[in-house]
């Protein structure tokens, strides 16, 4: 289990989020609400862990916000505030993913 995964979902309980303007404007673009993705961020699941990023540890979590409709959320957590910070939000693409957009296509 990814540690920084863990933190996140520690931080959102807590309410301890913020958004990078990045995030703000996947979010629109895509038509995701931000309500929606903190549901399902909670009962996802990091794919991918990217712990020595050089701009803090993140991960990339697939989450479901309803019936086959998959998203995916990059999230990173400040170790000192314990605040978490999404980095960005998007639908994945099924041509760039596989196996219920959970594996990356080669």
């Amino acid at each position: 289990m990814s540690k920084t995964f863990e933190a996140v979902k520690r931080a959102i309980g807590r309410g301890a989020i913020q958004l990078s303007q990045h995030a703000v404007h996947e979010l629109a673009a895509d038509g995701l609400l931000l309500r929606d993705v903190l549901t399902g961020v909670l009962s996802g699941e990091a794919i991918e862990d990217y712990p020595t990023d050089p701009r803090g540890p993140s991960c990339l979590v697939h989450l479901s916000i309803g019936e086959g409709v998959w998203v995916h959320t990059v999230w990173g957590c400040d170790p000192r505030s314990g605040v978490a910070v999404l980095i960005t939000a998007y639908r994945p693409s099924p041509t760039k993913w596989q196996d219920g957009c959970k594996t990356r296509r080669r």
